[in-house]
């Protein structure tokens, strides 16, 4: 190497082998000025001439790939393939949808078995519903279990119940969720297209009806007769002693109220109804008007009333007629 740390020769193979030739014989004494050592087992030519920053890097010893890896993990991966596999299999063949609508979900039953299953649920605040029916339409049941389940999907679920103003529910560990809730008050019943639906006082629908609970709710029927609900149990009062008589109001093209009695339809006027009710109780106090025969009471005229008879009422009043008009003494 020159001065300015050039090599004065290319490093060519021709190179090399003058750089061997001018290496002294194995056995022989160094010559004067050069190191003296022997060379190491699979020491190169190359490493020889070159000095030792300037050689090129080994690599590392090549060390096969079963003595790298930890004993017994190849063993572990197949298990864990196969487990994921069979994991999948049973996700996509439908065994866990039918095992978590059977038992819950595996963390439902972790939890459980811990002691931590909703064991008891309390309901405050019923009045028409039923606990089961609460119970059902949040969804809870024996695979629920208390840390994993959501009071605000309960809440929901609950609130979405027709007959529910407000409702609340709280956990109670390590056991119990209580729930507490407002019903809407029933005030009538609304037949409409054949269906009949448990309103409240402002004619809002708030559940169907299903059983007997509500049968004992006055009854309105017609298009917007549920809007009209006030109107008509301001009729139920004025009826008095007539009220448990009533079945139904009808309303009549949106404009006016028909009283359905024990098979007598009372027509009551647009403007005044509560007025001709009042008419109709003293009307019944003095001549049991609705004891006879007839089928009608019309009370739209407010200086007269208009009855309908029956078919029976109407042939005895046509008899009873002709009997009048008949001469004294004449044969029949």
């Amino acid at each position: 190497m020159d001065g300015g740390g050039r090599f004065p020769e290319p490093l060519t193979a021709a190179g090399y082998a003058g750089a061997e030739a001018d290496m002294p014989a194995p056995g022989a004494a160094p010559a004067r000025g050069a190191p003296s050592r022997d060379a190491r087992p699979g020491e190169s030519l190359l490493d020889r001439v070159l000095p030792r920053v300037l050689r090129p890097r080994r690599a590392s010893v090549a060390v096969p790939i079963e003595r790298r890896m930890p004993r017994h993990l190849g063993m572990g991966l197949a298990f864990g393939f196969f487990g994921l596999v069979a994991a999948a299999g049973f996700v996509s063949g439908g065994g866990y949808a039918e095992m978590s609508a059977r038992y819950g979900t595996p963390l439902d039953i972790a939890a459980r078995t811990l002691g931590f299953g909703v064991d008891t649920v309390t309901i405050s605040g019923l009045v028409q519903l039923h606990p089961s029916e609460i119970l059902k339409a949040a969804g809870i049941d024996r695979r629920n279990s208390l840390p994993f389940l959501s009071v605000v999907d309960v809440r929901d679920r609950l609130s979405t119940v027709p007959l529910i103003g407000a409702v609340s529910v709280r956990k109670i560990y390590p056991r119990e969720l209580l729930i507490t809730l407002t019903e809407r008050e029933p005030s009538a019943l609304w037949q409409r297209n054949g269906e009949i639906a448990v309103i409240a006082a402002d004619g809002m629908v708030i559940d169907q009806m299903r059983d007997g609970r509500f049968a004992n709710l006055p009854l309105v029927v017609g298009d917007e007769a549920n809007l009209r609900t006030k109107e008509y149990l301001s009729l139920l009062e004025a009826a008095g002693p007539l009220k448990d008589r009533i079945r139904a109001g009808t309303l009549v093209s949106g404009r006016r109220w028909t009283l359905k009695l024990d098979g007598i339809d009372v027509r009551l006027p647009e403007t005044g109804a509560r007025e001709a009710v009042t008419r109709l109780v003293k009307l019944e106090a003095e001549s049991s008007l609705l004891e006879k025969d007839i089928i009608a009471v019309d009370l739209r005229l407010p200086d007269r009333v208009v009855v309908r008879l029956t078919e029976e009422g109407a042939a005895a009043r046509l008899e009873a007629q002709k009997k009048k008009q008949k001469p004294k003494g004449t044969e029949t």
